[in-house]
């Protein structure tokens, strides 16, 4: 191979996974905001992240966004109708079940309701896989749109040598989760709903002294969670195909992102999957495809072995 079909295969590859890691990034801020609050290891993310990619693909077919809006913008329309959907959905789940041991409720029961946590979501997890699996069918499906097929062709570059093919449908997408994540971070700091959630992560207790509801704080912590998760899964939609059982798959990759970033951190957590997405393309140049999560999962235990705290955390000392 010649150095400039390398350099014309690494910046493909560099771009491809820039795109898709801001998504994994959109996935992974919703799964921090859950464990940053709540200090709950929610095994369903993945599982709401596929109805949301459901959601989107019957908002975008059966319910006629892409008559309303055209074939080309009416995916990414339909991957933000998923949030509000699966926020409810988020609510109703964590008012039925996850309240029951998690919040003040759960530091009365054994482990502080760690235990039981795990259990529940894990449970959770398996009722919405069989249930979409029941409801949704086994046939892989996605949402086809001109977009995901049309690219961007940058150059050529140093003579006619290197031409780098940007994924137009995979770039709308990218810019839509990086102006999700900013308008939650301004959310988190400037209002006072955002104030309330950090005031109930950081100290519960005083929160409560200070008039806020805790426990309505951990509620809308997870509808954000699981809602933000499922925009990801929405736009991730329109560019690969999926069936009940994918968020099994991207669960692994959230929580990599999540530790990779350092718990707790939102920032950290978009940089986590942006980092993963980077991970993922760039290792087809050495590596089969089938081996992407092995390189995944050797970056994550190098980085857990030289920073335990994750890129952006901090190390807390034990007294």
């Amino acid at each position: 191979m010649s150095a400039a079909q390398f350099a014309e295969n690494f910046l493909q590859a560099l771009s491809a996974g820039l795109l898709t890691g801001a998504v994994y990034g959109l996935m992974c801020v919703g799964l921090s905001l859950i464990f940053g609050v709540m200090r709950v290891i929610n095994f369903a993310q993945g599982d709401f992240m596929m109805l949301g990619m459901y959601v989107a693909y019957y908002a975008f077919g059966l319910f006629g966004a892409h008559l309303l809006f055209g074939a080309a913008l009416a995916p990414y329309v339909a991957a933000l109708i998923a949030g509000p959907v699966i926020f409810i959905a988020g609510l109703l789940v964590h008012k039925l079940l996850v309240s029951r041991v998690s919040g003040m409720r759960g530091s009365a029961l054994e482990s502080e309701g760690h235990y039981a946590q795990l259990i529940l979501t894990l449970g959770i997890a398996l009722v919405i896989q069989n249930g979409g699996l029941w409801v949704f069918g086994s046939a892989p499906v996605s949402i086809t749109t001109p977009l995901s097929s049309s690219a961007w062709e940058i150059g050529p570059l140093h003579g006619d040598l290197i031409s780098i093919f940007v994924n137009q449908g995979q770039t709308v997408a990218a810019v839509i989760a990086v102006l999700a994540v900013l308008g939650f971070v301004l959310l988190m700091g400037r209002s006072r709903l955002g104030k309330s959630l950090r005031a109930a992560a950081d100290n519960p207790e005083a929160a409560i002294y200070m008039g806020i509801d805790v426990d309505r704080a951990h509620r809308l912590a997870f509808g954000f969670g699981v809602a933000i998760t499922a925009i990801g899964g929405g736009l991730l939609a329109s560019s690969y195909p999926f069936q009940p059982y994918v968020g099994l798959e991207y669960v692994i990759v959230m929580y990599a992102g999540v530790v990779l970033g350092g718990l707790g951190s939102v920032a950290g957590a978009f940089f986590g999957g942006l980092t993963i997405g980077l991970v993922q393309q760039l290792s087809t140049l050495v590596l089969p495809n089938q081996l992407q999560n092995t390189a995944i999962f050797v970056v994550f235990l190098v980085i857990v072995l030289l920073r335990p705290q994750g890129l952006f955390g901090r190390a807390a000392r034990r007294t």
